[in-house]
């Protein structure tokens, strides 16, 4: 039987990935056109975390003139992009599997559906616990005399900031099983350098949060501890594969 011809093989790859691109740019059009009438309230409830601390004389401020219109509408887009995030990988996911080995489809879809969930858990955590202390801390510093006053835009482009770093944060798990797996450290390897990744934590909570000891804490401590909970998934995995390699060499014998 004849070998298919690449150049053809190589088009209907592309076929292939124009229509997994079709389907995921349908999709988040989809949520989006199902929300855009809710656009103005899904910003609000956005804002909230701020604007209930503002004083009773202060509120958001909008310093263009299509700011009111296009910000809500912005942020209902990216809400979309985030919502329908398990159907994008869905979509890239059966676009890759046929190229993968049943061992690499194995670890993949646990892999993605965890860093996923840990992705949304570090934008819910950021929030409902940070951005709460972060405006109640900035709204509270305030000189006398100053009325605080934030552009709509300016809010939304800090907020997905925020979201974007929190959510990363959370895929320290999901990291530390990565560079075990790919043999670059090891469990072991990851407990002696324990003191540093604490130290590290409180950095990045003092970079991320209000200036104040909570605030620091309460990212430092969960980084940490998800920290030692992919180490602790990664022994996990590496001792089912040590058994599997055994169980393997012992039916070969």
């Amino acid at each position: 039987m004849s070998n298919p011809d690449p150049e053809q093989s190589f088009v209907s790859h592309l076929i292939e990935l124009r229509s997994r691109l079709l389907r995921i740019v349908g999709g988040i059009l989809l949520v989006f056109v199902a929300l855009s009438p809710f656009s103005n309230p899904i910003y609000t409830l956005l804002a909230d975390p701020l604007l209930s601390h503002l004083p009773a004389q202060s509120s958001m401020i909008a310093i263009d003139v299509l700011s009111p219109f296009l910000t809500p509408l912005k942020f209902t887009l990216i809400l979309a992009a985030f919502l329908t995030m398990p159907w994008t990988l869905y979509q890239v996911w059966a676009f890759v599997a046929p190229g993968l080995y049943q061992q690499e489809k194995r670890l993949a879809l646990p892999i993605v559906f965890s860093s996923t969930l840990l992705f949304y858990c570090g934008m819910a955590f950021a929030y409902f616990v940070i951005m709460p202390l972060f405006f109640a801390f900035l709204t509270g510093t305030a000189p006398e005399g100053v009325a605080v006053m934030t552009d709509i835009n300016h809010y939304l482009n800090f907020v997905l900031t925020l979201f974007f770093a929190f959510g990363v944060a959370f895929e320290v798990p999901v990291a530390t099983v990565l560079l075990v797996l790919a043999g670059v450290l090891t469990p072991d390897a990851l407990v002696a350098k324990r003191p540093y990744i604490i130290v590290g934590a409180f950095v990045i909570g003092m970079l991320l949060t209000p200036p104040d000891v909570i605030s620091q804490t309460l990212l430092a401590v969960p980084m940490w501890l998800l920290f030692e909970l992919g180490v602790f998934v990664s022994r996990l995995l590496l001792r089912r594969k040590a058994e599997a390699q055994a169980a393997e060499s012992s039916s070969q014998h």
